[in-house]
């Protein structure tokens, strides 16, 4: 039997040098790699009470939704800034070069609800870091955060280290 590390493909020197780039499309074109992937992100939640899934745009919404769908639980989309149609509440977050913005509808959560959050990648923890701060804003509270995969060496952690934060694979590099 296949692990789900056996469905990522490694690219070295992607995007640049000394960089290992791990595929997640890898996992989504083969049928076995994506059941196992969400089997795998569910088994991290067995222990966890909560009402709401939240996924980060946009391969937070490929591996929450079919959690959330399994699991009977609503779902929730972080989004880049100005997509959603309705009243948003927004959080800005550092980049490396620069900064960016992540929204979710400002009646997506309700003051009490529990929430996992949900995303493929941990690398610098930018980006789940402030979908978390969006869920507290609105009076949520983060019960665990899930990612596929951890590049260790980036540090994504230390960002989030006021919340459970679980990874079904952990690369030691970056």
């Amino acid at each position: 039997m296949k692990k789900l590390e056996d469905y990522v493909v490694s690219i070295p020197d992607f995007p640049e040098e000394g960089v290992i780039f791990r595929d997640v499309t890898s996992i989504l074109q083969d049928a076995d790699g994506l059941h196992l992937a969400i089997e795998e992100i569910q088994k991290l939640l067995e222990d966890v009470e909560f009402d709401v899934v939240g996924g980060t745009e946009s391969r937070g919404f490929i591996f929450g939704m079919p959690v959330a769908y399994n699991l009977h639980k609503s779902f929730v989309p972080v989004r880049k800034a100005g997509k959603l149609p309705r009243e948003t509440v927004s959080m800005e977050y550092e980049l490396e070069y620069g900064t960016a913005t992540v929204e979710i509808h400002k009646d997506a959560i309700k003051p009490g609800q529990k929430v996992v959050l949900i995303d493929d990648l941990i690398a610098t923890g930018g980006t789940m870091q402030a979908a978390a701060k969006l869920v507290e804003e609105l009076g949520g509270e983060v019960v665990r955060i899930v990612f596929l995969m951890e590049l260790a060496g980036l540090h994504g952690r230390e960002k989030l280290k006021d919340y459970d934060v679980r990874s079904v694979i952990c690369y030691d590099g970056k």
